[in-house]
């Protein structure tokens, strides 16, 4: 069971003989509120908002959580995830890559809602189906390729998903780069003998996750091609 939980109710994914409510796991509200908060500002204002993306790790071990950009984010003139981004035309693609890629390297499973795999341009409504024409341009196509290439390498790394609620699958590099706006971290396995470190740059450029030795796969993205 998954709780879509925004209060600070405790123990939603908690045991029940520890007066936990023993869901399987909680969506991550205030990850998704500072996630969109900080990725709608334009790269020159991140830097004053740097702790917007490294807040929600001061709580992460309280429940066992999904990072969700749900339906609820898409409709009611919210806007699309691509029309969430700063910038204009390609700039709004590269933002919302270095996003996904953040969203990818980050504890906590995964949820992103259809349709944002492609950057849909509009919202969503249920009384239409997905605007998959948008396929045939290139620049919607590429973003849907990197969605993918992010989860091949997510289910190829042990790293990325074993120890999501602890601080044994997690270590800080770098959380304080806020000039630079760039966030750099180690995910570990349960053996130890896996890692990744996941560089994350939001003032323009290269994003990417960087594998340790152990890793079976690379990803080095030049998110301005």
């Amino acid at each position: 069971m998954i709780a879509e939980e925004s209060t600070a109710w405790p123990k939603v994914t908690g045991p029940v003989e520890d007066d936990g409510l023993n869901f399987s796991y909680k969506w991550n509200m205030g990850w998704m509120h500072d996630f969109l908060d900080y990725m709608k500002l334009d790269p020159y204002f991140r830097r004053d908002n740097h702790h917007k993306m490294t807040f929600a790790m001061s709580y992460n071990e309280s429940e066992k959580y999904i990072l969700v950009l749900s339906h609820d984010e898409v409709v009611h003139l919210k806007c699309s995830m691509l029309n969430k981004m700063p910038g204009l035309g390609i700039d709004k693609f590269r933002n919302l890559m270095a996003g996904y890629a953040f969203m990818m390297g980050h504890p906590g499973k995964k949820l992103l809602f259809m349709g944002q795999e492609f950057a849909q341009l509009r919202e969503w409504s249920e009384e239409r189906e997905l605007d998959w024409f948008l396929l045939d341009n290139p620049d919607h196509k590429h973003i849907q390729n990197w969605v993918k290439k992010l989860l091949h390498i997510y289910r190829k790394n042990p790293a990325l998903y074993e120890l999501d609620s602890s601080w044994g699958g997690f270590e800080w590099i770098n959380a304080n780069d806020a000039d630079r706006s760039i966030y750099s971290f180690i995910r570990k396995s349960k053996d130890g003998k896996i890692s990744c470190s996941c560089v994350q740059l939001y003032t323009g450029g290269k994003t990417g996750l960087q594998s340790g030795s152990a890793c079976q796969e690379d990803l080095q993205a030049d998110i301005g091609q």
